[in-house]
């Protein structure tokens, strides 16, 4: 039976999810094309969903931080087509920096910036304090995403690096654990704050 690679390019039969937590959540299934359209609309559905799908899903909204929605950026917009050529293109420019497997290299990236405690805001007795708590396995999965693809639009917003560089930049910085990178540094400032309300 033929193995079908991603975009007929990228083949992930061999890449294994080496964080044991992120294991069940980290989909690597081969598919041609990664367009779901919302199928997975439920509870854990993110699950059913391929990774590279997820990353190019979370490009349309690049520039939103928080609730606040004030940076728009004009590359990246709500249309499949063109967050698919720009994370594409990423994974070309991550192809020819680092002369291995793009999906790999993301797959790294993610395990890499994936933060293990965050810190939640416990109201007791009419006080409200911080409290240290362990980020669940998908949680952790869309923090790193987030962080990502914020850190790829930080480098590309009203500079000369288009969004695919500053994506493929900002994955390969990750892999390595690079404190350049904004998802590490989003990962360490997290797990920090978390260290100090034990």
């Amino acid at each position: 039976m033929v193995e079908f690679k991603i975009f007929d390019l990228y083949d992930i039969s061999g890449i294994k999810v080496e964080d044991p937590g992120l294991r069940n959540v980290i989909n690597l299934e081969p598919k041609l094309t990664l367009k779901t359209q919302g199928r997975y609309f439920q509870k854990f559905g993110q699950t059913k969903v391929n990774i590279v799908e997820r990353l190019i899903n979370r490009v349309a909204t690049a520039g939103h931080r928080g609730k606040k929605h004030r940076i728009i950026l004009g590359r990246s917009t709500g249309k499949y087509t063109k967050n698919l050529k720009i994370v594409l293109e990423a994974f070309k420019i991550i192809e020819q920096k680092t002369k291995s497997n793009p999906i790999e290299v993301l797959v790294r990236a993610i395990e890499k910036a994936a933060p293990r405690d965050e810190v939640t805001v416990i109201e007791y007795g009419g006080a409200r304090y911080p409290q240290a708590v362990d980020v669940s396995p998908l949680r952790r999965v869309n923090l790193a995403l987030r962080w990502i693809v914020q850190g790829a639009s930080d480098k590309a917003f009203n500079k000369k690096k288009t969004i695919a560089e500053g994506l493929a930049e900002e994955i390969i910085l990750a892999s390595q654990e690079n404190g350049e990178s904004y998802a590490i540094k989003k990962k360490k400032e997290s797990e920090a704050q978390a260290d100090s309300a034990r």
